[in-house]
């Protein structure tokens, strides 16, 4: 018993710590680890993910907040698709079985691979579009040398589709949708990799924390899983957290890629297993 709570916690450890550097959020680590590893119904591996997804983003985002990382007007904008999407994907997570739900795993993670790999570097807009200007969505990066740069957005209206989307998948699948969320930001919106990246984080609390809410009305949840989960998880995305403001961009995309890929292949290859 010993043995496999320190196994949960150190798993969950490096998920959370992975998961706040990427943006992704450790749900895409615990879900396949869970169903995988420890032979959980998807079912309850989606419940203590959202559980752990709701932790991760609080311990990242505390840090991430206070250095001006995080773009808090663009995050509140955008989580009311999210929410929504969320919300409505928990409700049909208890209808639709376990091979589809893993076969939406994969080719989502391999989608947000292709869209992440085909951008090469950040765009910055100097003058967004009307709409994203009459709601203030707009906020200063840091460079290399420490001096701030202004940033303003565009696309809103596609940015809130992908989160509609990013909301349901995470309703449905127990992960937080950082990756579609930080695509949403960066590819749709032009908002910075670490600016996407550290909003990211702040807003998939919020989105797995609607999901989480139906799962624990519906009593999805086990306590005795979710509860050293979401401990590790914290304590990786604490450090995840310290980590990402000194991170090199070319190389955190590189590695978010990679990750998405090894996701894709991993849960699609449990899909036709069993079919």
């Amino acid at each position: 018993m010993l043995e496999i709570l320190v196994g949960l916690i150190a798993l969950s450890f490096g998920a959370g710590l992975v998961g706040a550097i990427s943006g992704l959020g450790g749900g895409v680590f615990i879900v396949p680890a869970l169903v995988i590893a420890a032979h959980m119904p998807m079912g309850v591996a989606v419940g203590a993910s959202l559980i752990s997804v709701v932790a991760t983003s609080a311990g990242a985002s505390v840090a991430f907040v206070r250095d001006g990382w995080t773009n808090l007007r663009v995050a509140m904008v955008l989580e009311c698709a999210t929410v929504t999407g969320a919300v409505v994907g928990a409700l049909l997570a208890g209808f639709i079985p376990a091979v589809i739900l893993e076969v939406l795993f994969a080719l989502m993670m391999l989608q947000s691979a292709y869209f992440t790999i085909s951008k090469q570097d950040d765009v910055l807009i100097a003058h967004g579009d009307p709409l994203a200007r009459r709601l203030q969505l707009v906020g200063d990066v840091p460079d290399d040398v420490g001096s701030l740069t202004h940033y303003e957005t565009v696309n809103l209206p596609a940015g809130s589709a992908l989160m509609v989307v990013a909301g349901l998948m995470s309703g449905l699948l127990g992960i937080g949708s950082g990756a579609l969320k930080v695509i949403a930001m960066d590819y749709y919106m032009h908002i910075p990799l670490k600016v996407s990246s550290a909003t990211s984080n702040f807003m998939i609390g919020v989105t797995a924390g609607a999901g989480a809410l139906v799962f624990l009305a519906r009593g999805d949840v086990s306590t005795a899983i979710a509860a050293p989960v979401a401990l590790g998880v914290t304590a990786g995305a604490l450090l995840g957290s310290r980590i990402l403001p000194h991170a090199n961009v070319h190389i955190l995309r590189l590695v978010f890629v990679v990750i998405l890929v090894l996701i894709a292949i991993e849960m699609g290859w449990r899909a036709i297993q069993g079919i």
